[in-house]
């Protein structure tokens, strides 16, 4: 049986300060994400958008840092999704800016860890988003959810964390823009950072089967965050945080591919579209055709054998 796919739309513009993510939800539907999975054979069960909650009462120390109230209410109502969706089938978080990615992985990581099994994350972006609410300059909360999930300290007006994922068994791939206190928050811990020179150096497939041998191996459960700067801007412009030099659309299928082979991707987040600065939906239309990839269609099949 192939998992049923549960789409959970996230309407999140707030994260950052480009309007346009709100629309994204909006933009795989009518791209045929949901069609595209029938057709690939995995019942499909839309439970529309998540709602806003009452917002906390919150203030930090950062300046710079807005819409921390609206950005933990996503935080707990997404969070609360997950764990609804996870023993269901396999969540698709359909956004909304990365920030989404706060509520979305706190809620892989409190099933997991009623489950038993550890979680690791791997991050399909430009950017390692491994800033707090008290490093971050630009006051983006997009650019945050990976230290959340990491346990860094400064998010002391957010839900605690269930269980956070060690930093070993976090992969940031495909990433060509840090900044410097990302940089040294690095330096401290064991991410796995594969970033682009590692890509142009060694490849795309070695880097990335590397990492699924360890979750296989630990018989870990596996979230994928999908952001849209992860691709060149050439071939999804329809992204506010444009940075040159990404994953061309033939490496970007092939990691797909490759994510399918492994069996072990059991959540998703599909984040930072912005159907305003799209070209006629391009940019909607190759995120639906990575994650049909991601779920099973090849241009050509072949038996499964080893590349040892």
């Amino acid at each position: 049986m192939k998992p049923t796919c549960i789409l959970i739309g996230a309407p999140i513009d707030t994260g950052q300060k480009r309007d346009g993510c709100l629309m994204g939800p909006a933009a795989y539907r009518v791209a045929g994400l949901a069609r595209s999975l029938e057709e690939l054979g995995h019942p499909v069960i839309d439970r529309g958008d998540v709602a806003l909650p009452v917002l906390p009462d919150v203030t930090c120390a950062n300046p710079a840092v807005h819409h921390l109230a609206e950005t933990i209410g996503w935080t707990t109502a997404l969070s609360e999704a997950a764990q609804a969706a996870m023993p269901d089938g396999m969540p698709i978080f359909m956004g909304g800016d990365h920030s989404l990615s706060l509520g979305s992985v706190a809620g892989v990581a409190a099933h997991a860890k009623k489950a038993g099994r550890p979680l690791f994350v791997l991050w399909l972006d430009a950017h390692s988003d491994y800033h707090t609410p008290l490093t971050t300059q630009s006051g983006n909360l997009h650019g945050t959810p990976v230290a959340y999930i990491v346990g860094r300290d400064g998010f002391d007006a957010f839900p605690a964390f269930p269980a956070p994922v060690p930093a070993e068994r976090v992969c940031l791939y495909g990433i060509r823009s840090i900044d410097s206190a990302e940089h040294a928050g690095l330096l401290e811990r064991d991410v796995t950072v594969c970033d682009m020179r590692v890509l142009d150096e060694r490849g795309i497939v070695a880097p990335l089967r590397e990492f699924l041998d360890k979750v296989e191996a630990e018989n870990g459960l596996l979230h994928v965050s999908l952001d849209v700067d992860f691709l060149d801007p050439a071939i999804a412009p329809a992204v506010g945080t444009t940075v040159p030099g990404g994953i061309t659309f033939r490496e970007a299928h092939l990691v797909m591919e490759l994510l399918h082979e492994s069996g072990l991707v059991t959540s998703l987040d599909l984040v930072e579209l912005n159907p305003f600065l799209d070209e006629r939906g391009k940019t909607a239309r190759l995120m639906v055709e990575l994650v049909g990839s991601l779920m099973g269609r090849k241009v050509f099949d072949r038996p499964t054998r080893s590349f040892g």
